[in-house]
C-alpha cells in the first residue's frame, strides 16, 4: 500500500492461521472496494427510520448525496438480509436493482457527470438481525428496562451498519459533510442518536420524530439508534476547543446515580486532550448514552452499559488494582473518539489502530490520575489477557477482523514505542501529531506506521511485523562474561532489530540495539548479576551460557 506493496504482501502471507481461512464472494463484496463502490464518494446521508417495538421492525429511507469520481452507471448499496429494499428513486424516477446476498446493485438511468454531485433515495423495511450478545454479536438489542419498558439499541461494528440501514458499508468512505438521523418512535419513548438534537416533532399517529444532526464525517458503524425512557443531564467542559457541551442520556430512574458516577468525564477529557489533542467533535458535542449492552464507541454518543460500576463490570482487567479506580467503559469507549472515530481505518483488518491506541488510553488515563508508575503497572498487568492465538492483522479486502490481541498486545507495543522514544513529551507530540495529521480522515494501518517511523526517527517495521503479524514473542538471549554483555534476538522474524532498554550501569536503563546475531556491550555494574531488562518491554528474556 502506498509504495510498500512488498512489505504488505509479506504481512498478509506471514500467518499460517489466517492462510487457512476461507473467504467467500460475500466477504469480498462486503470488504473490498468493488467497481460499483469505487466510482462515487459519499457526501451526506439523510436517514429516516421508524422503529416499531411491537413487531421489531425498522422502516424508512436514506437519501444519499454523492459525488461522481468516475463515470459509471451501477451503484452498490449494502443492506443485510432479512432487510429489504423496497424501491429506489432518483429525480422522482424509479430505478431497477438486483440483489446479490447483502449487496444490492442499482442501475442508474441518468448520465453521471464527472465531479458533479447527485442524490439517490433508497426505501427499505424489515426486521433487522437481533444481537444475541452485543456488542460482540452485532445487530439490534430489543431489551427491557427494570420497569419492563422497551429499551432498544444498535451495535454493529464488524458486522456492519447495513444490518439496519442501507448505505455504502465500508469504513473507507465516510460522509464528508455529516448526516441527518431522524428517528420516529412511540410517544412514550425517546430516541437518541449521534450529534445534536435539532428538532422534536409529534406526529398524528401517536409517534414522535427526533431529528439529530451530525456535522462531522462519521463512520457507518458509529451511527446509533438508542430508544428508551431517557432523561437528559446537561453539563459543559472548557477544553482546548473552547466550550464543549456534555449531555448524559440515562434511564429516568438512574439520573441521581449518573450525576455522581459521570463526574469522571471532565478529568478524562482533560487527560485525553493533553495526550491526544483537541476533542475531535466539538460541533457535535459529547454524550454518554445508557444502553442495554456493555458499550460501544458511537461517535459523539458513546454507548454506556457498565451499570455505574468501577472497572469492567466491577472487574479489574489488569489484575493490578488500578483498573478498579475508574469506569472502564467510559474511559475506553471515549478514547475511541480520537482513535477509531477521528482516525478511522479504511479496512477492518487494520482495526489495531483503533483498539491498540484506545486500549493504551487506559494506561494514559491511569498515568494522569495516579502517576507513571501506576500506568506502567496497569499496562504490564494487562499482559495476562494476551492469547497469542492469531495475528492481529488478518487478510485485507474481506472484512476480516484479527485477533483480540489487538487490545492488550497492541497497547504493549505502543508502550514499548514510548520507552524507545525515552521522552514523554515527544511521545505526547507523536499522539497529538497523529490526530492532527489524520484529522477526520480514513487511513491505512501502514500510513500510521510510516508516520510513527518518521516521527520517532527509527524504522520500526520489524517491530510491527513481529507484534502485529505473528504470534511469537521475541526472546532476548544474553550472557555475561566478566564485564562483557552479549545479547541477541531469537524467536523473532527475519532481521528483527527492535531496541530494548536494559540496565548496564548504576545510572539507570540504556537502549541497546540487538539483532539476530550476537552483539556486545560493556557492563559497569558493581555486581553484573544486577543486570536486568526494563519490564516495560513485552518480551521474553533468557540467560544462556
Amino acid at each position: 500500500m502506498r509504495g510498500i506493496k512488498l512489505l504488505c504482501l509479506a504481512l498478509l502471507t506471514s500467518s499460517a492461521a489466517f492462510a487457512q481461512k476461507q473467504y467467500t464472494h460475500a466477504d469480498t463484496l462486503r470488504g473490498s472496494i468493488t467497481p460499483q463502490r469505487a466510482w462515487w464518494n459519499v457526501e451526506y446521508y439523510d436517514l429516516h427510520v421508524t422503529v416499531d417495538p411491537q413487531d421489531s421492525t425498522f422502516t424508512g429511507f436514506n437519501t444519499i448525496t454523492y459525488n461522481v469520481l468516475k463515470v459509471d452507471s451501477t451503484m452498490q448499496i449494502d443492506l443485510q438480509e432479512p432487510m429489504i429494499i423496497d424501491s429506489v428513486l432518483q429525480d422522482k424516477h424509479s430505478l431497477t436493482f438486483t440483489q446479490d446476498g447483502n449487496a444490492w446493485f442499482i442501475k442508474l438511468k441518468k448520465p453521471q457527470l464527472l465531479k458533479k454531485s447527485d442524490k439517490i433515495t433508497i426505501f427499505y423495511h424489515g426486521k433487522p438481525k437481533v444481537a444475541v450478545k452485543a456488542p460482540w454479536d452485532g445487530g439490534v438489542v430489543w431489551g427491557k428496562d427494570k420497569e419492563n419498558r422497551p429499551w432498544i439499541a444498535t451495535a454493529c461494528q464488524g458486522l456492519g451498519a447495513s444490518v439496519w440501514w442501507p448505505n455504502k458499508d465500508t469504513q473507507s468512505d465516510e460522509p464528508d459533510n455529516g448526516m441527518t438521523i431522524a428517528l420516529t418512535v412511540p410517544n412514550e419513548l425517546k430516541a437518541v442518536s449521534n450529534g445534536r438534537l435539532k428538532k422534536t416533532f409529534p406526529n398524528a399517529d401517536g409517534t414522535t420524530t427526533y431529528t439529530w444532526l451530525v456535522t462531522n464525517p462519521i463512520n457507518n458503524y458509529d451511527v446509533a439508534v438508542n430508544i428508551g425512557n431517557y432523561a437528559e443531564i446537561k453539563d459543559s467542559y472548557n477544553g482546548e476547543g473552547g466550550r464543549l457541551d456534555l449531555s448524559y442520556w440515562v434511564l429516568d430512574y438512574n439520573v441521581d446515580t449518573a450525576k455522581v458516577h459521570f463526574e469522571v468525564v471532565k478529568p478524562m477529557l482533560k487527560c485525553f486532550e493533553y495526550w491526544f489533542g483537541k476533542y475531535p467533535f466539538y460541533k457535535d458535542s459529547y454524550k454518554l448514552v445508557e444502553v442495554p449492552f456493555l458499550g460501544m464507541e458511537h461517535q459523539s454518543a458513546v454507548a454506556y452499559g457498565n451499570k455505574f460500576k468501577m472497572g469492567y463490570l466491577g472487574k479489574d482487567l489488569s489484575a493490578t488494582g488500578w483498573g478498579l479506580k475508574w469506569d472502564f467503559i467510559i474511559v475506553h469507549e471515549s478514547g475511541h473518539e480520537w482513535f477509531g472515530n477521528n482516525i478511522t481505518t479504511k479496512d477492518l483488518a487494520d482495526m489495531w489502530v483503533h483498539e491498540s491506541f484506545t486500549n493504551y488510553s487506559e494506561t494514559l488515563f491511569t498515568t494522569c490520575q495516579y502517576g507513571v508508575k501506576a500506568g506502567n503497572e496497569y499496562v504490564q498487568g494487562s499482559r495476562h489477557n494476551i492469547a497469542n492465538d492469531e495475528p492481529i492483522i488478518p487478510a485485507y479486502n474481506v472484512n476480516a477482523e484479527g485477533s483480540g490481541d489487538m487490545y492488550y498486545k497492541g497497547a504493549n507495543m505502543i508502550h514499548m514505542i514510548r520507552q524507545i522514544m525515552g521522552n514523554d513529551e515527544a511521545f505526547r507530540q507523536l499522539l497529538r501529531g497523529l490526530n492532527k495529521t489524520f484529522w477526520h480522515q480514513t487511513v491505512t494501518g501502514r500510513e500510521v506506521q510510516e508516520y510513527i517511523n518518521s516521527f520517532v526517527g527509527i524504522n520500526l517495521d520489524k517491530m510491527y511485523e513481529q507484534y502485529l503479524t505473528t504470534t511469537q514473542i521475541p526472546t532476548l538471549e544474553y550472557r555475561i562474561t566478566g564485564q562483557q554483555l552479549q545479547f541477541r534476538w531469537t524467536d523473532a522474524v527475519k532481521d528483527f532489530n527492535m531496541p530494548v532498554k536494559v540496565k548496564l550501569n548504576a545510572s539507570g536503563y540504556t537502549l541497546i540495539y540487538p539483532g539476530t546475531l550476537w552483539h556486545t556491550a560493556v557492563l559497569t555494574l558493581d555486581k553484573p548479576e544486577e543486570f536486568e531488562v526494563d519490564k516495560n518491554f513485552y518480551i521474553n528474556v533468557k540467560k544462556v551460557k
